[in-house]
């Protein structure tokens, strides 16, 4: 059994060939049932979630990705999610690879976002604008700018605006030139793509701000509770999510305007209606869409499979 740590994860995981890999899932398809959601308590401290998120494919691979959520970190400046990839062989059960889900997580996560701006955003795109400052932002930020060269000015806003220069400071180091924005509405205003990673839970990005052309993707909401975007800018948008299952049932930038009849459920297509060409993606340059991913394990296996490699496991 291979024991891939994160800094392996990150030699193996390059944007290219990753979007590629996630395009070939999205198309080709994969067994994935509904994650499994546990509640666990924790002695005097917020409840703390685990997830389970199988997947595989017959006679190839199969894995699972083992995620703890323990919001009461926070006080023991420890990281509040933690997670583990098993791949196994989907014929013998035996396990190939233990892999470090984290750094997985992270780069399949902007990976996805990356493949859904290549048949939405417009190709002339040149401003993105990264809104959020944790470490997803960051992956974003360096996985839209390495497939998509056109990109020549990246702007970043944070609630925080120490934390905002210090992801452009992080992002330097990357190779990538940024900028702090200190105006959201103008900054968002200017943009051509607009990609958010936060935990709000209140819409930060106005449909009123967001002018005809521009490509919003919507990253950090995983609740029913929790908003990115207003109800304006759903309602005047083309509307993509990761999986239907994951967006109409997880997503509350999707859920939310569902339930109040702004946008109708049948009008929502996926990244498999892109890959597999049942759905258009941008039909003009002056369409404004609207990606909501929530994450997949279709995704994980197929990140999983590019680490250690496409081939079926050796037995």
């Amino acid at each position: 059994m291979q024991i891939i740590d994160a800094e392996t994860v990150v030699t193996r995981l390059a944007p290219g060939p990753l979007v590629l890999a996630l395009e070939r899932m999205f198309r080709d398809g994969c067994t994935a049932p509904v994650r499994h959601h546990h509640t666990l308590p924790v002695p005097g401290a917020p409840d703390a979630t685990l997830l389970l998120m199988p997947a595989w494919r017959s006679g190839d691979w199969l894995g699972i990705k083992i995620v703890t959520v323990f919001p009461g970190n926070v006080l023991r400046a420890l990281p509040a999610v933690s997670a583990a990839y098993v791949l196994m062989d989907a014929t013998t059960g035996a396990v190939r690879a233990l892999i470090d889900g984290g750094e997985l997580t992270a780069r399949r996560t902007a990976a996805t976002s990356a493949l859904a701006a290549r048949y939405l955003a417009r190709a002339d795109a040149q401003t993105l604008l990264i809104v959020g400052t944790g470490r997803i932002a960051r992956e974003l930020a360096c996985f839209h700018v390495a497939v998509r060269p056109a990109l020549s000015s990246v702007f970043v806003w944070g609630r925080n605006a120490a934390n905002a220069r210090t992801l452009v400071r992080e992002l330097a180091v990357h190779g990538i030139t940024a900028t702090v924005a200190t105006d959201l509405a103008a900054a968002v205003a200017a943009a051509d793509i607009v990609s958010a990673a936060t935990l709000s839970m209140t819409p930060l990005i106005l449909g009123a701000w967001v002018r005809p052309g521009t490509h919003v993707d919507l990253v950090g909401g995983y609740t029913p509770l929790m908003r990115e975007a207003d109800d304006a800018l759903i309602a005047k948008a083309r509307v993509f999510v990761d999986t239907r299952e994951g967006g109409l049932n997880e997503a509350g930038d999707i859920v939310a305007p569902i339930a109040a009849g702004v946008l109708a459920a049948g009008a929502v297509a996926d990244l498999a209606d892109l890959c597999r060409g049942r759905s258009p993606g941008r039909q003009a340059a002056t369409d404004i869409t609207v990606f909501k991913s929530v994450g997949a394990a279709l995704e994980d296996l197929a990140a999983a499979i590019e680490v250690v490699g496409r081939a079926p496991p050796a037995r």
